[in-house]
């Protein structure tokens, strides 16, 4: 009888340490969960033809007249969000500010809460579906920072020692499970 209750007692302490491990890892509240973030975004504008004084078409931006000999705000590369773990939609820019400085603009980003979320530029060419899920730690990847949110506009600074050249798409990452909730291609423009 002593023997049976402490394998009981045994045994339920392994099933509530299995269960607390199980919630701390997978926080499956998150999916019911958001995190809103609206942080001020710079404006910015896509190069224009020489001698053109007529506005190029993107998204959010405020065109610069090219005549123009102060440094302006530019669009580096951009490209929509495609859904992989999760359905992800929103527009990722990487821009150079007029300082010199570099950024990745995150513009309308619409994805799941999830446990140790990251925002990565990476060499990895983006796959729709399930043969994207898991191919951003594959290669190079630069980790700007913990998603601030998982709803709205947030902007990610680019250390300046960080070479660029390769990195070719932004993927919203769950660190701890090793999987790319979506990601997005950037496309250089004409800058």
């Amino acid at each position: 009888m002593l023997r049976r209750r402490w394998l009981l007692s045994v045994l339920a302490v392994v099933v509530v340490a299995g269960v607390g491990v199980g919630l701390y890892l997978f926080q499956p509240w998150r999916l019911a969960t958001d995190r809103e973030v609206r942080e001020a975004l710079p404006t910015v504008a896509e190069s224009q033809p020489t001698g053109s004084t007529e506005p190029q078409p993107t998204g959010a931006t405020t065109p610069q007249p090219t005549g123009s000999t102060e440094p302006a705000d530019m669009i580096l590369a951009e490209g929509d969000f495609i859904t992989q773990e999760h359905d992800t939609t929103g527009l990722a820019q990487l821009i150079r500010l007029a300082d010199g400085r570099r950024q990745l603009l995150l513009r309308g980003l619409d994805t799941s809460d999830g446990p140790d979320l990251r925002v990565w530029l990476t060499d990895r060419e983006v796959l729709p579906g399930r043969a994207g899920w898991r191919v951003f730690d594959d290669g190079r990847w630069l980790e700007l920072g913990r998603l601030k949110g998982n709803l709205g506009d947030q902007a990610y600074d680019i250390p300046a020692s960080v070479d660029l050249d390769g990195l070719r798409s932004v993927s919203i990452w769950c660190k701890r499970f090793a999987v790319s909730f979506g990601a997005a291609p950037l496309a250089a423009t004409d800058a």
